[in-house]
């Protein structure tokens, strides 16, 4: 009996695009959340609707540290989704900013099982989200991604140098 495999195929990568476009855009959209653009709290499919309130969900999650650190932490986490997002829609330094996002959702879940129970990380899908940064930071290359744009350029270089 034959088996195909994805990896034998010259397809096997493309869906790496639709892992980058699902997490980038998850990320980008839990910041427009909290930033208010996808409307006010109350209105449906919004969870904050302002910082202020993402701010007291952070506290929430982050029960153990002083309430002093609370503003910092929800700066940092959402400079790093905006960045990890970006990265990832864009494609540049790929493998890095899907290792550093399943990290920063790693952590995301525990804070959530601890504070809230483990239902809640389930219901958001955080562990596929970790899964799928994690294997999307193990995959060999990215089309339709800066990365990949970049290794097409650097390898012509060289054949054209080896060309001379």
């Amino acid at each position: 009996m034959s088996t195909i495999t994805m990896k034998d195929s010259r397809f096997a990568s493309y869906p790496t695009v639709l892992l980058r476009i699902g997490l980038g855009v998850g990320f980008l959209s839990a910041v427009a959340d909290r930033l208010g653009l996808w409307g006010a709290f109350g209105q449906p499919n919004v969870e904050w609707g302002n910082f202020s309130r993402f701010l007291e969900y952070t506290h929430t999650l982050n029960w153990y540290l002083p309430v002093g650190m609370i503003p910092a932490l929800g700066v940092i986490a959402t400079g790093a989704e905006i960045l990890f997002g970006l990265l990832l829609l864009v494609g540049w330094h790929t493998r890095a900013a899907a290792w550093l996002s399943g990290l920063l959702l790693l952590t995301f879940g525990v804070s959530m099982t601890l504070a809230l129970g483990i239902k809640v990380p389930l219901n958001f899908a955080v562990l596929t989200g970790i899964g799928g940064a994690l294997l999307l930071a193990n995959c060999q290359s990215f089309p339709f991604s800066v990365d990949d744009l970049l290794s097409r350029r650097t390898i012509h270089r060289f054949t054209e140098h080896d060309q001379n």
